[in-house]
């Protein structure tokens, strides 16, 4: 109850204060994009409902000539680039938050072909509302391996509290800050195809 109280005063007082940041970055998709400016994905949340996820568009939807949609590399314009180098793709998320989808802190909600591929450790992943952020996006996010992703969200699953939540929370804004932890190299950042059961490992 008061994870879910502070989730969504925190996430009005977001939506208050990056009021103008959001008008910009849609005006800037739009500009540059058209269509529609926001980009939504179904993505599983706690116990494995599903929801839609909502994100600036950052990418085009260009194909080749087989009628196949070019990589991502080829796809994200300029202005993705930027909003995601800022976070700014990220904010309509503030938005699942208040509707219940999400948390502020919490695994990040992967894509729902990955449900069958967890093992039953992984799965425990869904027994709490997915986030925003969470243990795994500040101790490595696309730099670390599949494995070591899931040993965070279930460190983070039997260890969850309000202090750890806010301490997540603050070494956020720290990543963010410093711009650390958010390119798309390393195993993170390629389709999960299953793997050895996770073990629970603090960082």
């Amino acid at each position: 109850m008061i994870k879910r109280t502070l989730d969504v005063t925190i996430a009005m007082v977001m939506l208050l204060v990056l009021f103008p940041a959001m008008i910009i970055s849609a005006a800037a998709v739009k500009k540059n994009m058209g269509g529609p400016v926001l980009f939504k994905q179904v993505r599983p949340g706690k116990n494995e409902m599903l929801f839609n996820l909502y994100k600036f568009r950052t990418m085009t939807n260009k194909k080749d000539a087989a009628g196949n949609l070019l990589s991502d590399e080829e796809r994200i314009t300029y202005t993705g680039k930027v909003l995601r180098k800022l976070s700014l793709d990220e904010l309509p998320q503030l938005w699942n938050v208040l509707k219940g989808d999400l948390s502020l802190v919490g695994p990040r909600p992967l894509l729902p072909e990955y449900l069958s591929r967890y093992s039953p450790e992984q799965k425990k992943r869904h027994i709490v509302r997915p986030g925003i952020t969470g243990w795994a996006q500040v101790n490595g996010r696309n730099n670390l391996t599949w494995e070591e992703k899931f040993n965070c969200d279930l460190y983070y699953v039997e260890n969850q509290s309000l202090m750890f939540d806010l301490k997540i929370l603050f070494m956020t804004l720290w990543k963010v800050f410093k711009r650390e932890g958010i390119d798309n190299s390393g195993e993170g950042g390629r389709p999960f195809m299953g793997s050895k059961t996770a073990q629970i490992t603090n960082k």
